[in-house]
């Protein structure tokens, strides 16, 4: 009788492991073709917002257009939130908040991919040069996986219950977007998340694969401008000046010291000067050099340590050369553009990692080193509640493109490259099967 008892029970786990494994198959196909049936309308969609690109704070027809899709798929919409910021609401139950981001902003860029569908927008900038605008870093693949992610997710509403919130976030080039939304009230006036996810294209790995890093994903950000002081004079009587050109040279070749000599090898960090200006002419000391240059770390500690030290060393180099301290240099910190490392909650990552895996096969899921590129995605993970945010890179060179360049060793065009050109109905559809079934998942609980 026992032994019967016990078969039976065996016998019942297997039928629901078998029912629970058909059902999954059964969504995984139904997802996987949803997606290709919608294909046609996303890639339309994406022509549409590549040759359409806005620089940032000038985005308002993409934030129309990304309004108007969220809209006609039954979302409660919010639009020009945080400068033209989208924010869409769809209730489907009881059950945890996901939110959902994409950015929404251009560079100014003139494209040479030579594509059919390049972009020829142009516009004046601030200095009154014609300069072209170009998605030269993949937002319209953003964009589009959002809009085909919330459509397949209210298609297969009946798979889960919660609520849906998707953002297209304005002004990620120039570090504002994400700050302007959160100080406007983003987790305040509409449900707070329990989770955010987000994605990124990749100009480093094959279309149809995904990479994902836990932990730090992306760096700690900052603009700063030294100017350095002097006394200027004639180029033949160096004697009677504090020359600015050498203090410069001086303090460029100064501050790659702090990177290796001032902070633990174990910090990864990098102060690069991208810009040096001074002088007039050829036998003119001038009275001032102006730097730019960009810092990177992942420690919000490591990030203090290298402005600190910045401002330490530029004035003592000027202390040691005379200079008087009414001409002592000037650091200034563009906190305005200041960009927070972007942290993928570990647990939230590894949960990710095994729905893409499951949605688009493990080979087709690598691990991602962290870059020193920077995202303002990581500040949605820094507010008070302290919100679990991952996200992840989508590979977007064309397979063969990517299998010739490490055959050949050639480097590939980079993100903000003017021949950046993603394989886009293989990344499209990849991003979309990919933000879905994370999205599903986390909204039941798996």
């Amino acid at each position: 009788m026992k032994l019967t008892k016990i078969c039976l029970s065996l016998a019942l786990v297997t039928m629901m492991a078998s029912a629970s494994a058909v059902q999954a198959s059964k969504f995984d196909s139904s997802l996987a073709q949803s997606v290709s049936k919608s294909l046609p309308s996303l890639e339309k969609l994406y022509l549409h917002l590549h040759q359409h690109p806005e620089l940032s704070y000038q985005e308002k027809a993409t934030g129309q257009r990304m309004a108007k899709e969220l809209s006609a798929l039954g979302f409660e919409v919010t639009d020009n939130y945080g400068g033209y910021g989208v924010v869409g609401i769809f209730k489907n139950g009881e059950g945890p908040t996901v939110m959902i981001r994409a950015d929404i902003d251009a560079l100014p860029i003139i494209e040479q991919t030579g594509k059919p569908y390049a972009s020829t927008v142009t516009t004046i900038d601030a200095d009154n040069k014609t300069v072209g605008i170009m998605h030269g870093c993949g937002h319209d693949i953003h964009m589009t996986s959002l809009i085909g992610t919330a459509e397949q997710l209210v298609k297969h509403k009946s798979d889960w219950q919660g609520t849906l919130m998707m953002v297209a976030q304005p002004a990620e080039e120039v570090g504002g977007g994400a700050k302007a939304m959160l100080a406007q009230g983003l987790f305040t006036e509409f449900p707070t998340p329990d989770y955010v996810l987000g994605l990124h294209v990749s100009a480093s790995v094959p279309a149809g694969k995904v990479a994902i890093a836990p932990g730090y994903a992306l760096a700690n950000v900052d603009s700063v401008d030294i100017t350095v002081k002097g006394k200027g004079g004639h180029g033949a009587y160096p004697h009677t000046t504090i020359d600015p050109v050498v203090l410069a040279a001086r303090t460029v070749m100064a501050l790659q010291t702090i990177p290796s000599r001032e902070i633990s090898p174990l910090e990864p960090n990098v102060i690069t000067v991208g810009s040096i200006h001074g002088g007039s002419k050829h036998n003119i000391i001038s009275n001032e050099v102006k730097l730019q240059l960009t810092l990177r770390s992942y420690n919000p500690q490591v990030r203090e340590q290298q402005i600190a030290a910045i401002k330490r060393m530029t004035k003592g180099i000027a202390m040691s050369a005379g200079v008087p301290e009414s001409l002592m240099p000037v650091v200034y910190v563009h906190e305005d553009e200041t960009i927070p490392s972007t942290y993928n909650n570990p647990e939230l990552a590894t949960s990710v990692q095994a729905s893409i895996e499951a949605e688009i096969g493990k080979a087709n899921v690598v691990k991602a080193d962290p870059v020193m590129a920077g995202e303002d995605f990581g500040l949605y993970g820094r507010t008070s509640e302290k919100r679990p945010i991952t996200i992840f890179w989508l590979g977007a060179v064309e397979p063969k493109q990517y299998e010739a360049s490490v055959a050949s060793g050639e480097s590939l065009p980079s993100l903000h490259s003017s021949k950046f050109a993603p394989d886009y109905p293989v990344t499209i559809s990849t991003g979309v099967r990919a933000m879905s079934r994370s999205a599903i998942d986390l909204f039941n609980g798996e």
